[in-house]
């Protein structure tokens, strides 16, 4: 794992090392380990090493191959590279290490683009051909190691972090506000922009290539896509897919266990993480270390659950617990880490587990991605009730409907949370995809509310209906799981990478190798979905290494106490940050509907926890990146907003 940087200028005429050393300083979090860089007229590569496989010296990066025609920077893990390595070999290429870096090289030189097909695993890359004066760009398949770049024509600007290619001279921080109302309603961008004007991320699964001669091109096409579910379901009996499944996880993991330093797991005492912590104790002959976090609140702390599989599985574990305080100043130099406001409260507490676990490791496994693959979140199975329910609901005169949804609305009768749980019902909702879908399980401030940007012309929720829509024969089950997988599940990793990386360790996400994924969508709406359980073929697969209660315990998600500390006298400071008449919401939002939001949050009419907290971290971004005026510095964040 490692941080990349680097930057093309087509007309030629680079002299200077200063612009690659100061993209690659800023990210110095990403490898503290050894530093290196290649420059040449047209083309400066740096790259900051966080040493995994193959140890010594010879590892450092950029590498450059036989004759030094081609010159590689690289950040992730090529997990059969050692499998791929004899037939290069048998072609003539000589190896002078054991790194994977190495197989990128040469299998480039081999098979050109055609090589991502050959290769398992987690991957950003950037690799150089000095004699064709092309740069050529490669992101994993699912989007697990992070790619971000700045092209105007000439200059082309890349890096691991946003923050490495606003290093650049050429590069200034601009607000891209055409994505406002997409982050107001998801809280992240699903396309290639960034909330950085000119900046985009190369999409998972995609590669790009740069040409300098004759005129300069740039071209980024797709390689990989995930497939449709089969027309015809496979004829195959329940124990056949269940066996199937358990196979599959178990190659998965062990091909994640591939490292020259410790690794440990991250356990949060869920079906996931649970699953691969037994896995992993059952393929490795020492210790396996583990890692929690949780909150003195116990309602909120999924603590004990740990405990509990640790003491079954026989794992060395560790805890950590967050306050509130450690939350909210952590909040600041998060933001900075992420490159934009952070959507999810479980970001902090990543990070603080992430801390732990880089004190005994430098390697951890997660356990992402089977809630995407196989419908463990709750919103699948209720989407799906709502919708039959809606069908019979529409028979009700226009007039009730209207009039049931004010009461949802509006009426003192209800109490907040009451008022909350109807509107996720078909009575709160309207009848199509926005309303009964999208507003009701992602939007914090929903399209309808966004009158200025509507006006523009400006939707929210365009990326995320264009994946919808692209699949319009799918069951609603496989197309709510695509669009997931598309659009939540991409930001998810983003997450997992930046809270993992800002501690200098690796974490790896063995549920989201590309022929699992490629297996769930062979897999029946049935076997994933059976009832009110979710990952039935998941759960199923591991019956006999996990208790029941563990398998089959109510979902909590990564919850934090976000709604009951907001409510704390100590958050008066924080709250009175929105309303600054000099920050970036007041140039961006009606600050009277702000007030009044809060108003009606502090009165107990409304429960606007999470609106609240998508505009605090939109308030803390703007100061850090766009207006300047706050550093990313130690200072408590609570302390300092009480004293302003």
């Amino acid at each position: 794992m490692c941080g990349i940087a680097g930057f093309v200028n087509t007309r030629g005429g680079i002299s200077s090392h200063a612009p690659i050393e100061r993209m690659t300083d800023v990210i110095r979090h990403r490898g503290p380990d050894a530093h290196g860089f290649f420059k040449d007229p047209w083309v400066a590569l740096g790259h900051r090493r966080l040493s995994i496989i193959d140890l010594s010296t010879a590892g450092n990066q950029p590498m450059t191959n036989e004759d030094s025609s081609l010159w590689i920077i690289y950040n992730g893990e090529i997990f059969n590279h050692a499998g791929i390595r004899p037939e290069l070999e048998r072609a003539g290429h000589t190896y002078a290490t054991h790194t994977d870096t190495e197989t990128i090289l040469h299998g480039y030189e081999e098979f050109g683009p055609k090589c991502l097909e050959r290769f398992r695993g987690m991957f950003a890359f950037a690799l150089w051909d000095r004699n064709r004066r092309t740069l050529f760009c490669a992101r994993d398949r699912l989007g697990i190691k992070p790619f971000y770049y700045f092209w105007d024509g000439t200059l082309f600007v890349f890096a691991s972090e946003i923050k490495a290619v606003l290093e650049h001279p050429a590069v200034s921080a601009r607000l891209n506000e055409s994505l406002i109302p997409e982050y107001l309603a998801f809280g992240y961008a699903s396309g290639d922009a960034t909330l950085f004007s000119g900046i985009r991320q190369l999409m998972p699964g995609h590669h790009l290539t740069l040409r300098c001669d004759p005129t300069p091109d740039l071209r980024i096409e797709r390689y990989w896509e995930i497939p449709e579910p089969p027309a015809v379901e496979e004829r195959r009996s329940e124990d056949e897919w269940i066996r199937e499944c358990r196979r599959r996880l178990e190659e998965t993991v062990q091909m994640r266990l591939m490292s020259d330093v410790p690794l440990g797991m991250f356990l949060s005492g869920g079906v996931d993480s649970s699953t691969i912590a037994a896995l992993m104790k059952r393929m490795v002959t020492g210790p396996v270390k583990t890692f929690a976090v949780g909150y003195s609140e116990a309602e909120f702390s999924e603590l004990s659950y740990a405990r509990t599989v640790s003491g079954i599985i026989g794992t060395e574990h560790h805890e950590v617990v967050v306050g509130m305080d450690d939350f909210f100043n952590a909040l600041p130099k998060l933001i900075w880490h992420e490159d934009e406001p952070i959507t999810w409260p479980s970001s902090v507490s990543l990070n603080f587990v992430s801390r732990l676990a880089a004190q005994e490791v430098k390697v951890v496994l997660t356990g992402e991605g089977s809630d995407e693959l196989f419908a463990g979140y709750s919103r699948y199975r209720f989407y799906l009730w709502n919708r039959k329910w809606m069908d019979r609901y529409r028979l009700v005169p226009g007039p009730v409907r209207r009039w049931a949804r004010s009461m949802v609305e509006t009426s003192r009768l209800l109490s907040a949370s009451q008022r909350r749980k109807l509107r996720h019902t078909f009575i709160g909702c309207g009848d199509d995809v926005e309303s009964l879908y999208i507003d009701n399980f992602y939007s914090a401030f929903g399209a309808g509310e966004q009158s200025r940007y509507r006006e523009a012309g400006l939707s929210p929720y365009a990326e995320f209906l264009e994946y919808w829509n692209s699949r319009p024969n799918l069951s609603p089950l496989a197309r709510m799981l695509y669009s997931d997988q598309k659009t939540y599940l991409v930001e998810l990793l983003m997450k997992q990478d930046r809270m993992s990386m800002a501690t200098s360790i690796e974490s790896r996400v063995p549920l989201l190798d590309h022929q699992f994924v490629e297996f769930s969508t062979r897999v029946p709406d049935s076997m994933k979905l059976r009832g009110a359980t979710g990952k039935y073929i998941f759960k199923k697969a591991v019956e006999d290494i996990l208790p029941h209660d563990i398998l089959y315990r109510k979902k909590m998600g990564f919850p934090t106490p976000l709604r009951t500390w907001l409510r704390a006298p100590e958050a008066s400071g924080l709250l009175a940050m929105l309303r600054s008449r000099d920050g970036l919401l007041d140039s961006l939002l009606d600050m009277r509907a702000v007030d009044d939001l809060l108003e009606r949050h502090n009165g107990g009419i409304e429960d606007a926890t999470d609106r609240i907290w998508r505009l605090l971290n939109l308030q803390l971004w703007g100061d850090i990146f766009i207006t300047g005026k706050r550093a990313v510095t130690d200072e408590p964040l609570i302390a300092a907003a009480c004293s302003r």
